[in-house]
């Protein structure tokens, strides 16, 4: 709400998903809202969508397979993730290209050059994703199934007791979980394609040793973090390191330089094999809003990671990727590569 304020966002679609984002709310209303979703969250909710998963993975790799080069945002990343969490939320398939345009749009309200110039686009994006939200958690009350829109539905109360949803937070619910997971996935997989072709020993190793890939997981989220920065507003004084920071500050935290600090080896060397200690990384945050969807995010990457080295031997560039802003989240606008079908 403080970048609402700075960036003086009118009252309509935008600022009413800033008010309503579960990253913006605090204290026991976060909390509820929490202990409601979390159950779908686990480790063990993540791994029953692994099967879909793989069958994204295999019928993107199909019009490739002959191939020995693609651009990979626009062939894989960008599909990938949107396939994923429409089936998750169960939304329809044919709806995941239109989720996809959507979270890249609604993203940037954490964008401030974004904000400024694209903020027509960025309300237009909102108000849509209302319109068909709105419509998708209508037909799933009348037709119920086993995805997280129905049991979001299911533990919605008109009444709003003190452990149920309101309408309005259902439809925001379903808005942070569909939006946060494609722009995200996409870009955090675009980078590891793109840190893959820059050290090729590593995907050698990987496609040898496919039970890296959770650890190939962690290295990647740690080395190139997708959320760069991320501003946290201080409500109390707090000092650190002989450094006092008033009450009100706002500070970017940098995810990139702080994923190298107290980091067992070489912090600055893409390295899947290291060990690099009891330090956690902070592309997830951490905290009370410590990313919700990491476990399916994990996953999704996890999958991609075991499904891909095989398939693409001798991965290497087919021209120069082109890196997106910074700014939010930072991914790869393209990533040209190519590799040997032997």
């Amino acid at each position: 709400m403080k970048i609402a304020g700075m960036f003086e966002v009118p009252e309509g679609p935008l600022l009413e998903q800033m008010r309503r984002n579960i990253l913006h709310i605090n204290g026991d209303d976060h909390r509820r809202l929490r202990n409601l979703v979390n159950p779908a969250f686990t480790p063990r909710a993540a791994d029953r969508w692994r099967p879909a998963m793989r069958d994204f993975l295999a019928r993107l790799w199909e019009p490739l397979a002959q191939s020995e080069r693609c651009e990979f945002v626009d062939a894989f990343a960008k599909p990938y993730p949107s396939l994923t969490i429409a089936t998750v939320m169960g939304a329809p398939l044919e709806d995941a290209p239109k989720l996809h345009e959507w979270s890249n749009l609604i993203q940037r309200q954490f964008d401030g050059p974004s904000l400024l110039h694209e903020r027509d686009a960025i309300e237009r994006a909102c108000e849509e994703f209302y319109e068909w939200a709105g419509a998708l958690i209508e037909r799933r009350k009348h037709d119920p199934s086993d995805d997280l829109i129905s049991t979001l539905i299911a533990a919605v109360n008109p009444a709003h007791p003190p452990d149920r949803l309101s309408d309005v937070e259902c439809m925001n619910l379903v808005l942070n979980v569909l939006v946060g997971g494609v722009d995200t996935t996409q870009s955090q997989l675009a980078h590891a394609l793109r840190l893959f072709a820059a050290n090729p020993e590593q995907w050698r190793l990987l496609a040898e040793t496919p039970e890296l890939a959770h650890a190939a997981v962690e290295e990647l989220v740690r080395f190139e973090p997708i959320t760069p920065f991320t501003a946290r507003l201080l409500h109390e004084e707090v000092e650190y390191r002989d450094v006092t920071f008033p009450e009100g500050t706002i500070v970017m935290v940098c995810a990139f330089t702080g994923n190298r600090d107290g980091v067992d080896g070489d912090a600055g060397a893409f390295d899947i094999t290291a060990d690099r200690g009891a330090a956690k990384p902070l592309t997830f945050g951490a905290g009370i809003h410590y990313c919700l969807g990491a476990n399916l995010a994990r996953a999704e990457l996890q999958e991609a990671l075991t499904f891909l080295p095989a398939r693409m031997p001798g991965l290497a560039f087919d021209g120069e990727p082109e890196l997106g802003s910074v700014h939010g989240i930072y991914g790869l606008d393209s990533l040209p590569i190519r590799w040997t079908t032997a």
